[in-house]
């Protein structure tokens, strides 16, 4: 009897949660809340060591990069020093936003006519995704030192030993990251040294299995100690050159010698009072600017979240940004961008005039789309700096060429450069490709207000404008933002370079209401489902006015929010 009246007392407690979980159509938690710092990762441990560098006194760009290089460790099938690197902080002390470009090049030796005259002796139109072809310089380290140079307080040596000791310890695999690393290992096997380094033990590990990369502890504590010189001119540099060009590609240690990461000014719109900054090409983050203000013209807030009306005018959005993604997005150091309209009010205002209310675009070309595996983080400590930082390999774990015994995989990212003469991303010698990972960053008033970032190609900018609407329009939290079911639009079922007459495919988590599935296809939306591709989020928000940070991680990766 006294346990019917102790549940009685309970209940509504119980209903209260329950309420929670079932009042709306996806499931969400709490955020995390902090005063003196907070860091935010796609991996638990990587979350654990940016707290302990913050606590030892290092600066928010310290823990980001203590963190990144435990990623590089644990989460392989996203990242690694063999990949490039971007980043958006804000200085407290300067009240000031910084951008960094680290992203490599591509090999000065290969001509356009060259490459192409490979390509077709092999049968292909476009640089394939693995093997030597696709490699360009990897930006990751120079990338580490230039951000450290200006923003870091710890020796270089503190901030990498938490990586080097799990490279020589050993730890457990998360579940979603060995599912990825046994799907790479099904065809990166054939590689030489992929076996040595991601199968030690003649399989791909599995979830809960202890996994070591001593020949990475190894090329971490040479860079520790040595710099960023042993990566670009010493005997690495000799090592990453020697097997690329023993597999048949052209990368070479003069290309690794001239490289350099590039600070470059964000660029921003304002949505309803919030200034939204993304960096500007060879990335894709003005495709979320661009798409922000279109729909700034409609009032999202009275059509709802998840109704059809909403998600027929962001995909409308979606399909004449991208189609501006495939034509200008290149580096500004071959092409001449108009940046400046593309992000405008202005321009926006003509292309919403192209958008109906009542069907589907069929004939917005939509560029290429693609599955590129990306880590996303963002760290704030107490003084109030916040970074902002994406890296990645490109598709999974890369390339599949891994520098001998030197514990990684390098990049893919040339794989993006178009074979079309004249495109604006058309593959040049020395040239960065187009780029799909793109940090962000929120200011309101002058003042820092969101750290947050989407993984996953071509859904990033997507990802972003969503976010965004959902905190700013419909009112979610931090955490509910990104919990929220999602949708993502590709122009085809398949990457492609042709123009889509046929309106794209949109695809849509669970979580969206039938009767909006149904309005939507009356509209001429094809709809598919999809259980992945949705990208993985993290984000740090600052409070003024408590002087608290919030933290989240969604549940899509197996990331932390933490803080202290």
């Amino acid at each position: 009897m006294k346990n019917i009246f102790f549940l009685l007392a309970l209940l509504p407690c119980l209903l209260s949660a329950q309420d929670r979980l079932t009042g709306k159509a996806f499931a969400t938690r709490s955020e995390v809340i902090a005063q003196h710092g907070m860091a935010a990762t796609s991996q638990p441990l990587a979350t654990q060591v940016a707290l302990d560098i913050l606590k030892k006194g290092g600066s928010a760009i310290d823990a980001a990069i203590a963190a990144n290089a435990v990623l590089g460790l644990v989460e392989p099938t996203g990242n690694g020093i063999g990949g490039d690197i971007f980043a958006i902080v804000w200085s407290a002390e300067e009240q000031k936003l910084y951008g960094l470009n680290g992203s490599g090049r591509s090999p000065q030796s290969l001509s356009f006519e060259q490459l192409q005259k490979m390509l077709k002796d092999q049968g292909r139109d476009k640089i394939p995704s693995l093997g030597p072809l696709p490699i360009s310089v990897p930006g990751c380290v120079d990338g580490w030192f230039t951000l450290h140079g200006k923003f870091g307080k710890l020796s270089m040596e503190e901030i990498l030993a938490p990586a080097i000791g799990y490279a020589n310890e050993g730890f457990p695999l998360t579940e979603l990251i060995a599912y990825y690393w046994g799907r790479s290992a099904t065809f990166l096997h054939q590689y030489p040294g992929f076996t040595e380094t991601y199968m030690p033990n003649g399989h791909a590990p599995v979830k809960g299995e202890i996994f070591k990369n001593p020949r990475l502890a190894n090329t971490l504590s040479r860079i520790a100690k040595e710099g960023r010189n042993v990566f670009y001119e010493g005997d690495i540099a000799y090592t990453i050159a020697k097997t690329v060009q023993e597999q048949g590609g052209f990368l070479d240690v003069k290309d690794l010698s001239r490289h350099r990461s590039e600070w470059v000014e964000p660029v921003s719109t304002n949505y309803r009072g919030y200034d939204v900054w993304e960096l500007p090409p060879n990335g894709q983050g003005i495709a979320a600017l661009q798409m922000l203000n279109i729909l700034e013209g409609y009032d999202l807030r009275s059509m709802g979240f998840g109704s059809a009306a909403y998600l027929h005018t962001l995909t409308e959005a979606k399909k004449l940004a991208f189609e501006d993604r495939a034509k200008y997005y290149a580096d500004p150091a071959f092409n001449a961008l108009p940046v400046d309209w593309l992000i405008s009010k202005a321009y926006a205002d003509e292309r919403r005039k192209l958008i109906s209310a009542r069907r589907a675009g069929r004939s917005y070309p939509a560029g290429e789309l693609e599955e590129g595996d990306t880590i996303y983080l963002t760290v704030a400590d107490g003084e109030g700096n916040m970074i902002s930082l994406i890296q990645s390999n490109y598709r999974g774990m890369g390339s599949g060429v891994i520098p001998k015994d030197l514990g990684f995989i390098l990049q893919d990212r040339g794989e993006l450069f178009s074979m079309e003469k004249g495109h604006f991303n058309q593959y040049e010698p020395g040239k960065r490709p187009f780029h799909t990972i793109i940090p962000a960053f929120v200011t309101k008033d002058g003042q820092p207000f969101m750290g947050f970032g989407v993984m996953g190609g071509a859904m990033q900018p997507q990802g972003h404008v969503q976010i965004i609407v959902n905190m700013i329009d419909f009112g979610m939290n931090l955490q509910e933002a990104g919990d929220a079911a999602r949708m993502r639009h590709e122009g085809s079922s398949q990457p492609t370079d042709e123009v889509m007459e046929d309106g794209g495919i949109l695809y849509l988590e669970s979580g969206f209401s039938a009767e909006t599935l149904r309005e939507l296809r009356q509209k001429g939306h094809r709809i598919q489902f999809s259980v992945g591709g949705y990208g993985g989020y993290q984000a740090i928000m600052y409070d003024p006015v408590q002087k608290v940070f919030y933290g989240a991680s969604e549940s899509r990766k197996d990331g932390q929010a933490a803080g202290y």
